[in-house]
């Protein structure tokens, strides 16, 4: 069920959202899951037969959580490594096109990832879908977001990418030269293409850094969906609301009506100071 932080302060009318896409709208993070398991148990196999290292694969829940959830390719790498203690180059080393680089991990996964797309396509979540059509039959315009350069195939693959006014993905980063999560770069870029206000638009997020990232943008409203028992972190994180999938916010045929209801809610401010009360 939907469950609010302690602590809050009355928000305005939040008038549109942003969805981040793997895991709120498609069923893909445990697709990527898998395509990061790939790459680096496959590096942890090399550097033990180099370096005499121990292997240790990657956890496709706890390491995906903490280090590679809601990043850039190559940030998550990054990250992983660094947990690990590896230290690797940036990018190709000349004569050696099989080195092990930050750039030749990123793109083992990537090439793993479309992979497993072709083979097994994408599936939406149903309750985003109905989530996602009641708020833009109720007149709120709703943006996509993702790190992912994919988003767009991966959203055709699932039959939604019809379904949103707005989309801003690893492509637009790249191009705009936007940071990724839990810098709020992603998000506020998707605000201004729907002509928002941060506080006046909600952002929904599964990952930890993407929480977070809707906290520090100043979004009236960060919505965690925790399909994986994240709920706590996410509460830590900064998200006002948490519930495990966004039926739950729709619990009633024609429940467009779901604006009415945002205005009456109180939830927790970032610096968890102001007062409390439960949904209206």
């Amino acid at each position: 069920m939907a469950s609010e932080t302690t602590g809050g302060a009355a928000r305005d009318r939040v008038r549109a959202a942003v969805l981040d896409t793997d895991g709120v709208v498609t069923d893909t993070a445990s697709v990527h899951a898998a395509a990061w398991k790939y790459a680096f148990d496959d590096l942890s196999r090399r550097l033990s037969r180099t370096e005499g290292t121990r292997f240790r694969p990657f956890d496709p829940r706890e390491d995906y959580l903490r280090h590679v959830d809601g990043r850039p390719r190559e940030d998550g790498v990054r990250a992983f490594l660094a947990s690990r203690g590896i230290r690797l180059p940036e990018g190709p080393v000349p004569g050696d096109p099989e080195a092990m680089t930050v750039a030749w991990i990123a793109d083992r996964k990537d090439r793993r990832f479309l992979d497993l797309v072709r083979r097994d396509g994408v599936r939406a979540f149903p309750g985003t879908v109905s989530f996602v059509r009641a708020l833009r039959s109720a007149g709120a315009p709703v943006a996509v977001v993702s790190a992912s350069r994919h988003c767009a195939m991966v959203l055709r693959a699932a039959g939604v990418d019809d379904l949103f006014d707005v989309r801003v993905d690893g492509r637009d980063a790249a191009r705009l030269g936007l940071p990724g999560k839990p810098d709020p770069a992603l998000f506020l870029e998707a605000a201004r293409r729907l002509d928002t206000n941060p506080t006046e638009t909600a952002v929904v997020e599964d990952a930890l850094v993407g929480v977070e990232a809707g906290g520090r943008g100043g979004f009236g409203l960060v919505i965690g969906v925790d399909r994986v028992g994240t709920g706590a972190r996410m509460r830590e994180r900064g998200a006002h609301v948490v519930v495990s999938d966004l039926s739950e916010l729709l619990p009633w045929p024609g429940a467009a009506a779901f604006l009415e209801r945002v205005p009456r809610w109180r939830w927790s401010c970032p610096q968890g100071c102001c007062g409390s009360s439960l949904p209206g």
